[in-house]
């Protein structure tokens, strides 16, 4: 007889090209765990199954190749599904395992049984259960295909403990990865879209997280430089057009009346690249349903009665660009918007920058952490009042150097997701932003980090209570309740776990503060008091902002 089910899930797992491994193992797992060990695969021993699922997830976000998690059974497998669906929903590639009772006993009522392959089902793109071990190697080949293809996303394998234990027939072998590229889109619908192009006066671009992680930022300026058309992204496209560029317009999807808004209520085309519906709705852009739309995507359009196309151009992103940026040659527009809104945000930022007031205002926290960091560095911004500032403000030059949860928008995704990143690009800074909301959902995984010698970097902004639930009751309620509460002392917190901590008492202290932290060896927790009255301000000025062109 050859391998054992767990030592040839190791062999499959290397002929896939895995890394890392993270996880919490269990007794109904314990071959595979043990078959990690000398394998050439790390094992990341998480201290909850979450945060294995959001190391995953980030891993593959940032280096589109699936990251794995695994798990034991019922519990331990129902920890996984946060982060496994973040993922699905953001789409990274990830694989998820994790062992599953008996076949002798599944079919029954006994201890720890549930239908886990049913409970992964929504969340993931396949779910599975693993009957026999001659299917194996079919089944993670397949599992990491789906993870890995034109669109992204989470397959999950559930491994009945009778099952880990058998061995396969010697013959079986895992079976190669074979390269899955996108075709040249259709040259009719080029057409098409250049003659869309030609009858719009005013166009513009929004660019999304498909453009960042098919690889297509070079693709886009290029065009977008032709045709002289604004560039707007989503939360998620940050950065596939450096926002120093003079077309950047900055993030959309925030606020129905945010600066960029002006420029598609102006527009009467929107050239749609790499967007996905689930990363903001597009009523935020397109209320009246009356623009028109050319999608270019690798995969077909959702159907919504705000994003009607006219033109679909599906394919290989970076190709149908480089096809519309040749067929409109000498057609261009002009970006009249584009100096206004500019101005308005660089305004902002400007004032954010100068800003010393205690507790400091967001605008200046999010200047503050621009300052400090390169440009292929990593800062993964946590869902809540903190994401809603770095999106609008932090100036991002390179794609998937500024993360965010914008399909699930997981709270507490980063502290994990952070470790994820160092591994995948140990030679780049890496930053988790959060609110001390999110702070204690995970902070387990500062241990993991330590452990693990991972130099995790973590900028909590504190204001005692879940600021973006307040920020919402106050705005349509004008009041709030049931989001205040206490926290630790976060120093000796971040001690207690052999990590350093520090707290801002000074606003002439964040800037090298936090530089500091960035510079130095183990891992850094910097609490910093935020004024998040500046909140309401925020969306006071913008309800009464009105722009003409």
């Amino acid at each position: 007889m050859g391998k054992s089910v767990a030592e040839f899930f190791v062999e499959a797992l290397k002929a896939e090209g895995v890394e890392y491994v993270f996880g919490l193992p269990g007794e109904e797992n314990i071959r595979f765990v043990d078959a990690l060990r000398g394998s050439g695969i790390r094992f990341i021993l998480t201290r909850h199954e979450q945060g294995a699922a959001f190391m995953a997830d980030i891993y593959g976000r940032v280096t589109g190749k699936a990251g794995v998690c695994m798990a034991t059974l019922g519990p331990g497998a129902i920890n996984l599904l946060q982060g496994v669906a973040d993922a699905q929903t953001n789409s990274s590639p990830l694989v998820a395992m994790s062992a599953q009772v008996g076949l002798n006993r599944i079919y029954k009522e006994s201890h720890q049984v549930i239908d886990l392959q049913s409970m992964f089902r929504p969340a993931t793109k396949w779910s599975e259960t693993v009957l026999t071990p001659a299917s194996v190697p079919e089944m993670v080949r397949k599992a990491f295909a789906l993870a890995q293809d034109e669109r992204p996303g989470a397959t999950y394998l559930a491994v009945p403990q009778d099952i880990e234990e058998l061995d396969l027939p010697e013959n079986l072998k895992p079976l190669r990865a074979g390269n899955i590229g996108q075709g040249r889109p259709d040259p009719a619908y080029i057409e098409e879209a250049v003659a869309a192009l030609k009858k719009a006066k005013h166009p513009i671009i929004l660019a999304g997280h498909g453009v960042a992680r098919t690889g297509a930022s070079q693709a886009l300026v290029a065009l977008a430089e032709s045709l002289n058309i604004p560039v707007a992204t989503t939360f998620m496209g940050k950065g596939v057009i450096d926002d120093r560029h003079p077309l950047a317009l900055g993030v959309i999807g925030f606020m129905r009346r945010d600066y960029e808004n002006f420029a598609f209520d102006e527009s009467d085309l929107i050239l749609s690249i790499g967007y996905e519906l689930q990363e903001f709705a597009p009523s935020r852009i397109n209320p009246d349903g009356d623009k028109t739309i050319i999608h270019m995507h690798t995969i077909p359009v959702e159907t919504d009665s705000c994003y009607t196309i006219e033109v679909g151009v599906i394919g290989d992103i970076a190709l149908g660009m480089d096809a519309l940026r040749e067929a409109a040659a000498g057609l261009s527009f002009l970006a009249q918007p584009v100096p206004k809104i500019r101005a308005l945000l660089e305004e902002e930022r400007q004032a954010g920058s100068q800003d010393t007031a205690m507790p400091i205002k967001p605008q200046r926290v999010v200047m503050g952490i621009r300052e400090v960091m390169g440009d292929d560095d990593i800062v993964l911004a946590d869902t809540g009042a903190v994401k809603m500032w770095m999106a609008r403000l932090y100036p991002t030059y390179k794609p998937l150097t500024c993360l965010m949860s914008n399909g699930l928008s997981t709270m507490a995704f980063s502290l994990p997701g952070a470790i994820g990143a160092h591994l995948a690009y140990p030679d780049r800074r890496v930053l988790a932003v959060m609110g001390d909301g999110s702070y204690l959902m995970n902070d387990q995984e500062i241990e993991t980090a330590v452990r693990e010698k991972i130099p995790l970097k973590i900028l909590i902004w504190v204001d005692d209570s879940y600021g973006l639930i307040k920020w919402k009751m106050d705005m349509e309620l004008g009041r709030h309740s049931g989001v205040d509460f206490q926290n630790p002392d976060f120093v000796a917190h971040a001690e207690s776990y052999g990590a350093k901590g520090y707290l801002i008492k000074s606003e002439d202290e964040f800037v090298p503060t936090l530089k500091k932290a960035l510079e130095e060896d183990g891992v850094s927790v910097i609490a910093c008091p935020v004024d998040y009255r500046e909140n309401t301000r925020l969306t006071d000025r913008l309800g009464q902002l009105t722009m003409t062109f």
